[in-house]
């Protein structure tokens, strides 16, 4: 299913009442992650559609459609087809959330789910620092651990990865799919045990772990269900990180 520039609300596991912004193709999917459990597809299927929205139409829907919600909003969140930083417009995007949240529902929430790649670009580092929660995925601790869970397009570093995440000195939301594949174990050492030590060193505000909850591209998943993920976690737990949960 592709998402309109504007969605929702729709109840999301992580973030409650959320209104969705999706700043990539409408019909489409730009991404530069290729993930064996992303809801979207394979990027290959996602080439119909390649226009992106501009900063000016993402005022005009996101205005119309705050002004005439009469549903709960918790979070207004950056996610839709792909990963949102790739839009060249998007630190201005989220200055124009930042202020229409602002005037119609202050108690929102503004969140960005991203994949981490750019942070080394400084208009996306800062703009993604003024929302409420820069959410940044780390699925694995290594750069051939990533290859095959992420099938990342291009360059991709988790050394980068992790420099970028420290930037913000604590302040986000570290995001982290576990699951089970033919190439990929989330809960084998070689996983579990670097990913931990990641962890402490960015020392993310609070850890989003969670499981495959609709269909996959590739086949084969297995989902970990919550008391395994709070196993999994524990060390951590009881060093004191907010852990959220989620099947």
């Amino acid at each position: 299913m592709r998402e309109e520039l504007v969605f929702g609300p729709i109840k999301s596991r992580r973030l409650g009442s959320s209104l969705g912004i999706n700043v990539l193709p409408t019909q489409g999917k730009i991404c530069n992650f290729d993930c064996i459990y992303c809801e979207c597809g394979w990027n290959k299927d996602g080439l119909g559609d390649r226009r992106l929205p501009t900063a000016g139409e993402l005022r005009e829907a996101l205005e119309a459609k705050l002004a005439s919600c009469t549903d709960p909003i918790d979070s207004i969140t950056f996610s839709g087809d792909g990963e949102p930083t790739l839009n060249p417009a998007f630190p201005e995007m989220v200055d124009i959330t930042i202020s229409l949240r602002d005037r119609y529902f202050p108690a929102a929430r503004v969140s960005v789910l991203s994949n981490a790649t750019r942070l080394g670009d400084d208009a996306v580092f800062e703009a993604l620092r003024k929302v409420d929660n820069p959410i940044l995925k780390l699925d694995a601790p290594t750069d051939a651990l990533a290859a095959r869970i992420n099938r990342p397009v291009g360059k991709y570093s988790v050394e980068d990865v992790v420099r970028g995440m420290k930037r913000f000195e604590g302040d986000f939301i570290l995001q982290t799919m576990f699951l089970r594949s033919a190439g990929f174990d989330s809960s084998s050492p070689e996983v579990l045990g670097p990913w931990m030590d990641i962890v402490r060193q960015v020392r993310p505000r609070e850890i989003m772990v969670y499981t495959i909850d609709r269909p996959t591209p590739a086949t084969g998943l297995q989902k970990f269900t919550p008391s395994e993920m709070e196993q999994m976690v524990g060390p951590l737990i009881a060093q004191g990180y907010k852990i959220q949960i989620k099947g």
